[in-house]
């Protein structure tokens, strides 16, 4: 039983593990620079040992809800306990024994005695003779003490033959009982040797089962399990990824530059930095210009797009940041009217051509983006504040711009977190480069 609940112990302690470490490293997947197919097959593996923990823990259950528990009633039904300590069983074999034995040891201890009593006889009758012997050889002894001598030697040859007689006839004694005994003896034995079998093979039983519950390899789900990492992880495909980063990320990204736009006096207002940065909830975009058949069908339609400002968040307003800072000021302020200009009119259901626009698409060279940050081209763009941080874990830079620490590294945070999970920061020896931000901690 103990030997079960170790084991169930083990199975519980690797599948919490399993668990945490899939947790972790999806977490850290997630947040690290992967993407597409390969990043579907890195969080395979995590699925998979989310799915064997699992099993360990069915076998865990397995081993303490059906086998512990099998033996610890069969424990109860085979071995009662006794008030006085001890089983009932073993006492009972104890005494079948004991009783088998008694008719038999009672002789046997007889044989025992008559043994000794006839070896001391005959010990007795030696030492009288060999005295005998000495005194005819020595003259200063009287006939008297010589005839005491015989009369003693006489004596032990008769004591000597009582004994043996009396041992022949103990062994015949003993010898006529032994057959009794040795049937009762076995009678004792073979109840014994029943309760052994069942033991045996009950503990037979109970270890195929175990093996049963601890062997995964004939469980169906174990190999669909593997079967499907493996599915997984074959689907990963790297040109698949190349032309998606392409796509999104590359060349083949949609653009919107900058277009010719004629001068209206309705441009009238300028709004302040604050009012730039004040969130809204949607924007409207409007004469978003398309590529290819897009364009085509795009102008079938009204001008105007809704859009929630959650799904907008990489788009950036498109005032030019290389004009100077008045010109940006009345550059907003334009676009701003524009935009009120254009819900109203769209609320009086009527459109505009899609020439006309209101810059408030996604320029990727704006100076500000949709939330508010400062355009990374800015030469007076204030610093970030620079922060204290502790390494939480070793890591090792893989390109030359990023840097190298073991956990517990102390370094200087000089840059937030971008959108890829990254920060930039100095070491102490004056070493600037990029690190993952989960990898640090603030210090307090």
């Amino acid at each position: 039983m103990n030997c079960i609940h170790e084991r169930a112990r083990i199975e519980k302690a690797y599948a919490q593990q399993l668990t945490e470490w899939a947790k972790r490293w999806k977490q850290l997947v997630e947040k690290g620079p992967q993407y597409g197919t390969v990043e579907k097959a890195w969080h395979a593996v995590m699925s998979e040992a989310e799915k064997v923990s699992e099993l360990h823990l069915d076998i865990k259950s397995a081993l303490m809800n059906e086998d512990f528990e099998k033996i610890k009633n069969w424990q109860k039904e085979a071995f009662h306990k006794q008030m006085i300590g001890g089983f009932k069983e073993t006492k009972e074999a104890e005494d079948g024994y004991r009783k088998a034995q008694k008719p038999w040891a009672k002789k046997l201890k007889e044989v025992e005695a008559a043994k000794k009593a006839y070896h001391a006889a005959c010990k007795e009758e030696k030492l009288a003779i060999s005295r005998e012997m000495n005194s005819k050889a020595d003259p200063a002894l009287n006939p008297e003490q010589l005839k005491k001598l015989q009369d003693k030697v006489e004596k032990s040859k008769q004591d000597v033959l009582k004994t043996k007689e009396k041992y022949e006839k103990s062994l015949k004694d003993l010898d006529h009982v032994t057959p009794q005994y040795m049937e009762n003896m076995e009678q004792v034995f073979e109840q014994c040797q029943q309760f052994e079998e069942k033991r045996l093979r009950f503990f037979r039983e109970v270890l195929l089962e175990v093996q049963k519950h601890l062997d995964l390899s004939n469980d169906v789900s174990y190999k669909n399990i593997y079967r499907e990492l493996e599915q997984n992880i074959k689907t990963a495909d790297a040109i698949e990824d190349l032309r998606w980063f392409r796509a999104n990320h590359g060349p083949g990204m949609s653009m919107n530059w900058p277009q010719f736009e004629e001068w209206s006096a309705d441009f009238n207002r300028t709004l302040s930095r604050r009012e730039k940065k004040k969130a809204s909830d949607g924007v409207t975009l409007t004469g978003v210009n398309q590529t290819g058949d897009q364009a085509s069908q795009h102008t079938k339609h009204s001008s105007h797009l809704s859009v929630p400002s959650n799904t907008v968040q990489s788009l950036q307003s498109s005032y030019n940041p290389f004009e100077d800072e008045d010109d940006t000021g009345s550059t907003v302020s334009e676009k701003e009217d524009n935009k009120i200009k254009n819900v109203s009119s769209s609320e009086k259901n009527q459109s505009y051509p899609t020439e006309w626009s209101d810059e408030e698409s996604s320029n990727p060279f704006s100076s500000t983006d949709a939330n508010g940050d400062t355009n990374p081209f800015d030469e007076d763009a204030s610093p970030a504040m620079e922060v204290r941080v502790r390494a939480l874990y070793d890591y090792e830079g893989q390109e030359h711009d990023e840097l190298s620490f073991k956990a517990g590294d102390e370094l200087t945070k000089t840059e937030d977190e971008d959108e890829q999970g990254w920060c930039k920061g100095r070491l102490d020896n004056g070493q600037v480069g990029l690190y993952p931000a989960n990898y640090v901690e603030a210090i307090q």
